[in-house]
């Protein structure tokens, strides 16, 4: 039996694909990334903004189109808001809400009798056969927060963390696999612990120690949960100099209509830390543009913070109305047109600031996480430093998955990625 894994969203759908594809294997299935060579089709849908809502139906009625003898497997933040709809008209055989992902494989398994040949023993990870080289791993799950403007606390529930000892067996076994880097990702990875009595720094000094795995990186965590001792755990090199943390305005007021919990002060005085730690510690965050009564002081403050602060790459949204969350009943939404212009502008100084921080690095020798070949014919290759930097080489040596010595020589034409000419010199290839 061959099952096929598809995702929307965040890096946490992509590690519980991750859990499952493992968890199929050892009952005796193959991973396809062929969906029309598949028995069962999973689909790990999103929800996070209304488009994100209109992809996933999409996706779902695509899937039962175009693979119609497949069993398809639907789960995800959109599947449990709208589980009546998936399950009565987009086609799909099953659904599972979010509090029913855990027992996702079993529960496929007994709804369509699939034959099983448990403990194959592999030894395997389809990580590499659906492109991906970075293995996220799953901390926690829920959140006890509820921002204004999201839906996903509501879709994910209460937070629920993860023993410490099993993510170390899950990073190790990784590791033994031949993953070279692993992602820390959860809905609210800040407030790991909340539940078990521990906590993110605990958690990742059992990482450091108990595993050998060469890179360990955090994704996107909330930055009010941190300690002022956390960035000492970057003196272990690692932890990779790179944090996504979330700001979604440089407005203290907009701040507060969005119920967060981080000041700009606050945002700032961690970044500075960060910074002290590691030089160049990159930065990354997240933006909403035109949040409900956005004025034109507000939006020149969030203009003004951002580039002081100076993020290394931003993910940027206009606001979108979610039925469900206090936001969407806020007065003075901001006219789409007006979103559409404060969006172009922060786009523009997204781009000036990544540009600043790439030029920081040229001249430096990095160790570099080769991920992939961009195409056959330039035979250029795409991977990424410790501070997450895409960096492109044409060095005909380079192995992908593997980690090597290079040397950023210059910007790409367009100033968005890191080049290693590789005609001028040689990459230091580790054995």
């Amino acid at each position: 039996m061959k099952v096929n894994f598809q995702a929307l969203g965040c890096r946490l759908n992509e590690a519980e694909l991750e859990t499952w594809s493992n968890q199929f294997q050892q009952m005796g299935f193959g991973v396809t990334t062929d969906s029309h060579d598949a028995d069962l089709i999973v689909f790990n849908s999103c929800s996070v903004t209304a488009e994100a809502d209109r992809k996933s139906r999409q996706r779902i009625k695509r899937i039962h189109k175009n693979s119609p003898d497949a069993r398809l497997v639907v789960t995800g933040c959109y599947a449990t808001l709208n589980l009546e709809t998936v399950e009565n008209y987009l086609g799909a055989d099953l659904v599972l809400g979010n509090s029913e992902k855990d027992n996702l494989v079993k529960r496929s398994i007994e709804q369509f009798n699939f034959p099983t040949q448990p403990d194959t023993g592999t030894g395997k990870t389809s990580l590499f056969l659906r492109g991906r080289h970075r293995a996220f791993i799953k901390v926690q799950d829920g959140c006890r927060y509820r921002c204004t403007f999201c839906i996903v606390t509501i879709a994910r529930g209460v937070e629920i963390s993860r023993p410490i000892q099993q993510i170390v067996d899950e990073i190790n076994l990784l590791y033994h696999q031949g993953v070279q880097e692993v992602a820390i990702t959860g809905v609210h990875v800040g407030g790991y612990g909340s539940d078990i009595n521990s906590n993110l720094y605990e958690l990742l000094t059992e990482i450091l120690n108990k595993t050998s795995i060469p890179r360990i990186r955090l994704a996107s965590v909330e930055p009010w949960d941190l300690p002022d001792h956390f960035f000492q755990l970057f003196s272990d090199n690692r932890l990779m100099p790179h944090m996504h943390l979330p700001l979604q305005s440089g407005s203290d007021s907009v701040l507060r209509r969005m119920a967060r919990r981080c000041k700009t002060l606050e945002f700032s005085q961690l970044v500075d830390k960060a910074r002290k730690a590691v030089p160049h510690f990159n930065i990354t965050t997240d933006i909403i543009v035109g949040f409900p009564g956005e004025t034109e002081k507000e939006w020149r403050q969030s203009l003004d913070f951002v580039e002081s602060t100076g993020f290394g790459h931003m993910h940027i949204f206009s606001y979108s109305k979610r039925d469900g969350t206090k936001a969407a009943g806020l007065p003075d939404q901001i006219a789409k047109s007006l979103k559409k212009e404060r969006s172009a502008e922060m786009h523009e100084l997204a781009k000036k600031l990544k540009r600043q921080s790439l030029q920081q690095h040229i001249g430096q020798h990095y160790e570099i996480l080769w991920e992939q070949k961009l195409n056959q014919e330039s035979g250029l290759w795409s991977g990424y430093t410790p501070h997450y930097h895409r960096i492109l080489s044409n060095n005909t040596l380079i192995k992908p998955a593997s980690l090597a010595t290079a040397r950023v020589d210059k910007l790409s034409d367009d100033s968005m990625s890191l080049l290693e000419n590789s005609t001028v010199r040689p990459v230091n290839f580790k054995h």
